[in-house]
C-alpha cells in the first residue's frame, strides 16, 4: 500500500459518512480557486490542515512532508510570472544586468504569491479527501452523483494498477540491491535504466495476469465492491452548510468590497 493510502485507512474520519466529506472538499476547493484570495486560501488551507491533522490524525510532519512537493512545485513556477527581463525597471526592484533589468512590480509579486495560496489551499482541500475516504467509498459517492460507469472502473483499475506498478518497482529494487547494483554512481544509472526497461514488461504481465484472473471470477465489465454505508449526520451537515456559506460570502465581499 502506498503512504496516502495507509494514512485514509488509519484516519480517524475514516468510518465518517463520505458523501460529507467529499462535498466539503468540492465546494470548499470551488470557492478557494474562484474567490483568488490570499485570505480565503489561507482560511481553507488552515481549516483542512487542523481537519486532516486534528481530526484525522495524520502526523503533523507526515502532512507538511506531502505539501513540500506542490509548494516547490508552485514556487518555481511562478518564477516566471514574478521576475521580468526588461529594458525598463519596475516599481519593486531592479537588477541590472547590461542594458537590462532582472526585475519585478508589486503587482506580479503579488499575483504570484496570490496564485501559491489559491493552489495550496485546493490541493490541501484534495488532501483531506484522500487521507481521510478510501476510493471505493469515492467511486460510492460518484455513483451517486450517477457518474459514467467506465469512467468509474477506469478510476479503480487505474488505481489497483498503481500497486502493482509499485510492487513491482520493489521487487526489482530489492533484487538490485541484493546484487549490489546500486554500490556506486555508474552502477546506479546503469540499474536504473535496467529497472525502467523490466518494470514496463513485467507490470504489463501482471496487469494481464490480473485481468485474466478477473475473467476467471466472472468479469462483466461491472466491478462490484463492497463499501460500508455510514448514515449522515446532522450536526455535520449543519457545520459544512455554515462554514462554506461563511467563505463563499467572506469571497464575495473580499472580492467586490474590499
Amino acid at each position: 500500500m502506498i503512504v496516502i493510502d495507509k494514512l485514509c485507512y488509519h484516519s480517524r474520519l475514516r468510518y465518517e459518512n463520505a458523501g460529507e466529506k467529499f462535498a466539503f472538499a468540492i465546494i470548499t476547493l470551488c470557492i478557494c480557486v474562484m474567490s483568488r484570495s490570499i485570505a480565503v486560501a489561507g482560511i481553507v488551507l488552515a481549516v483542512t490542515g487542523v481537519l486532516t491533522v486534528k481530526k484525522g490524525g495524520v502526523p503533523v510532519s507526515r502532512y507538511l512532508r506531502f505539501l513540500t512537493a506542490p509548494i516547490i512545485f508552485l514556487l518555481l513556477s511562478t518564477i516566471a510570472i514574478m521576475f521580468h527581463l526588461s529594458r525598463t525597471p519596475m516599481d519593486m526592484f531592479a537588477v541590472p544586468v547590461g542594458s537590462w533589468y532582472i526585475t519585478t512590480s508589486y503587482s506580479s509579486f503579488f499575483y504570484a504569491v496570490q496564485l501559491i495560496f489559491t493552489a495550496l489551499g485546493a490541493v490541501s482541500c484534495l488532501y483531506f479527501l484522500s487521507f481521510t475516504t478510501p476510493m471505493p467509498d469515492i467511486l460510492q459517492v460518484l455513483e451517486k452523483l450517477h457518474c459514467p460507469k467506465l469512467l468509474m472502473e477506469l478510476m479503480l483499475l487505474i488505481y489497483r494498477f498503481i500497486f502493482v506498478l509499485l510492487d513491482t518497482a520493489s521487487a526489482l529494487s530489492t533484487s538490485q540491491n541484493c546484487r549490489l547494483g546500486n554500490r556506486d554512481y555508474k552502477t546506479s544509472l546503469k540499474s536504473f535504466g535496467m529497472l525502467g526497461s523490466v518494470l514496463m514488461i513485467r507490470a504489463v504481465e501482471r496487469s494481464n495476469r490480473l485481468y485474466a484472473s478477473m475473467e476467471a471470477r466472472c468479469y462483466d465489465d461491472t466491478i462490484r465492491v463492497l463499501s460500508e454505508n455510514q448514515p449522515p449526520k446532522k450536526s455535520v451537515i449543519a457545520a459544512i452548510v455554515v462554514f462554506d456559506s461563511a467563505l463563499f460570502l467572506f469571497a464575495v465581499w473580499r472580492r467586490f468590497f474590499s
